[in-house]
């Protein structure tokens, strides 16, 4: 079982070639009775319902025809977009989100706040992050260090 998603990344990968989509992740998880087999897609000015639809035939297709069956048990097969407000996981795609507002969690408290939302700045060459952040109407800069960064990912500004 823990080879599925390797199997899926394998056969989606001229998929999304083909239309110029990219992968941003495959899950193969069991919740409660059921097994789901998740596919996050992307393309730079975002994924569509119809995108997630042709993917969806596509992929299921070929997974259908290969012999064996390299998920021989039943499944649900969801095709969607990682989200607006996706978790950033690596430098790169951290990098690529300069100029993008975010959401910051730490381990611990950097002045009394342990989550900080702003825009994304920079990335200095130790990989800390550089927010731009609404503190009571005062817009302020703070270096975050990367050692007390848990997890980052875009967020929605209201």
């Amino acid at each position: 079982m823990s080879n599925v998603p390797e199997i899926v990344k394998d056969v989606l990968t001229p998929i999304l070639d083909q239309h110029q989509f990219e992968l941003f992740d495959v899950e193969y998880v069991k919740e409660s009775q059921n097994w789901y087999l998740r596919v996050y897609i992307d393309k730079p000015d975002g994924i569509t319902i119809e995108d997630c639809a042709i993917i969806s035939d596509q992929l299921g297709e070929k997974l259908d025809a290969m012999d064996p069956d390299p998920i021989p048990q039943a499944y649900y097969l969801e095709v969607s977009s990682p989200g607006a407000e996706r978790p950033l996981r690596n430098e790169k795609e951290i990098k690529d989100a300069i100029g993008s507002y975010i959401n910051v969690s730490l381990y611990y408290p950097i002045k009394k706040n342990k989550i900080y939302q702003g825009t994304l700045k920079d990335v200095t060459a130790d990989n800390n992050l550089v927010i731009e952040y609404n503190d009571m109407s005062v817009f302020r800069e703070l270096e975050i260090p990367s050692k007390a960064i848990a997890k980052v990912r875009l967020a929605i500004k209201f």
